[in-house]
């Protein structure tokens, strides 16, 4: 007697309503506080050379992927602010390399922050690879093919626009 596999049912897929619920946004906020946290301890002569350039850089990724979901109606669009976003990521990973060669933070510091940055680089190209699952026709409703682009809750949302 031949099993079949029984079919559950399937659930609709989920709403992102705002950018903030996107997993790698979530991200992108710890990568910005992590660096942030490291750089507070650097020399003043950093203050506004490599300080500045990692923070601005860390900080900006988060801020391109809320342009690109500004922009979601617009394909094209969308994918140049996610590619800005990745770059913004890319940058964060030189300086990196740059705060271990000059000897500000230990290779552990820097394995995690790179880790970070990485990751975020890969959600973000998986993003560029699909961007179907994010500009519809359906503007106002999107859904998202994954599970893993959106997170059902984001903490610590100071300015608390969503309620």
């Amino acid at each position: 007697m031949s099993m079949q596999p029984t079919s559950q049912p399937s659930k609709p897929l989920p709403f992102a309503r705002s950018f903030k619920e996107l997993a790698v946004y979530q991200k992108t906020r710890i990568l910005s506080r992590e660096v942030f946290k490291i750089t507070k301890r650097f020399p003043r002569e950093e203050a506004f050379s490599l300080t500045d350039q990692w923070r601005r850089a860390a900080r900006s990724i988060g801020a391109q992927i809320s342009e690109a979901w500004a922009k979601r109606r617009y394909p094209r669009h969308f994918l140049s602010k996610l590619t800005d976003a990745d770059g913004e990521q890319m940058e964060t990973q030189h300086w990196t390399i740059v705060a271990f060669d000059d000897g500000y933070i230990s290779r552990e510091e820097a394995h995690h922050i790179g880790s970070l940055a990485v990751e975020v680089g890969r959600m973000l190209g998986d993003m560029m690879q699909h961007p179907e699952s994010f500009c519809g026709d359906e503007y106002g409703v999107l859904k998202e093919t994954s599970a893993s682009y959106f997170v059902d809750e984001y903490p610590d949302d100071p300015p608390n626009t969503e309620h």
